[in-house]
């Protein structure tokens, strides 16, 4: 009967560890939610990849002169960018950076997204 008792204290503080672990972990996440959500730009309008200059790439948040040029120098290479996604291509543009930036950019109509950085 010891075993069975002992077996049961064991299952119980394991159980209450996961527990405690699950939730130190909801609050990570959320902290990284809120981060991130912290981090989202405030720029409102949006930028013409195919259109932009270097200096109006630069006014995205992320993107300094060598990746704009990167941009630019893609566009001339490869022609007008067919969809937004396919900036992913460009060395230096990760999924994140992406994802921070995909509210703010289109291939088609104008650039309405202000210099603000």
């Amino acid at each position: 009967m010891k075993s069975w008792i002992e077996g049961w204290m064991r299952t119980a503080v394991i159980a209450a560890a996961l527990a405690m672990g699950a939730g130190s972990l909801a609050g990570g996440v959320a902290s990284a939610q809120e981060q991130e959500e912290a981090a989202a730009p405030s720029a409102e309008g949006v930028l013409n990849l195919n259109t932009a200059t270097v200096e109006q790439l630069q006014a995205l948040p992320g993107i300094g002169p060598s990746k704009a040029e990167a941009i630019v120098a893609m566009r001339d290479r490869r022609g007008p960018f067919q969809r937004v996604e396919q900036v992913l291509l460009v060395r230096g543009i990760g999924r994140a950076t992406f994802r921070r930036l995909r509210p703010m950019l289109t291939v088609e109509g104008p650039t309405t997204l202000g210099s603000q950085r």
